[in-house]
């Protein structure tokens, strides 16, 4: 099977072995999964295709088979792939980050200080148990206290923005992931039931 097409493709090793697809005798110089079966340890077994084979390979390949709608729909997302959070590294800790190890030399201070931020939280939510723990957090990225109102919840959220929105603080950038925690504040308190 010699293909009369060009032989600039991308993902062809030029390879001397035959294709895997038994009596053909062209070089195998794509490789493609051995089974359609997706393993949750990593990738499966390859093997390696002729051009005419690969394609037909390629052709009957469907990356959403075996996912219901719900999956399908998340798979298409433009953002897929991203929603994992990623571990903020900064140079100073942060009043809603647990105390970092270096800080302290003994380990006990650590956990001490880490239990103490624990205990604060869980006697601010005791305090007005009207929100959940998201909620207590949420207000505590805005600076509001729990006897705010819809109005003031929207006056702070505002006043951040200005504060921390590249267009509106001469074009510094280094307040992207600060402004990200105060839109998901908002966007969490604006929908509590507390400030309907």
């Amino acid at each position: 099977m010699t293909s009369p097409r060009s032989h600039r493709f991308h993902g062809r090793v030029p390879r001397e072995a035959a294709c895997a697809v038994p009596g053909c005798r062209e070089p195998g110089e794509f490789r493609a999964p051995a089974t359609a079966h997706r393993s949750p340890d990593g990738p499966p077994p390859w093997r390696w295709l002729c051009l005419d084979h690969v394609r037909e390979f390629n052709s009957g390949y469907n990356f959403f088979e075996g996912m219901n709608a719900d999956q399908i729909l998340a798979a298409q997302s433009p953002t897929a792939g991203w929603e994992t959070e990623s571990r903020a590294f900064r140079a100073t800790g942060s009043a809603d980050l647990p105390p970092r190890w270096a800080d302290f030399r003994d380990p006990m201070d650590a956990l001490g200080a880490r239990f103490r931020q624990r205990m604060d939280q869980a006697r601010r939510e005791a305090a007005d148990p009207r929100f959940t723990r998201d909620e207590h957090r949420a207000m505590e990225v805005l600076g509001l206290e729990g006897k705010s109102d819809r109005s003031a919840l929207r006056r702070r959220y505002s006043e951040l923005v200005r504060k921390y929105h590249p267009d509106r603080n001469g074009g510094d950038r280094s307040h992207e992931t600060r402004l990200g925690e105060v839109v998901a504040a908002y966007q969490l308190l604006r929908k509590s039931r507390v400030f309907a």
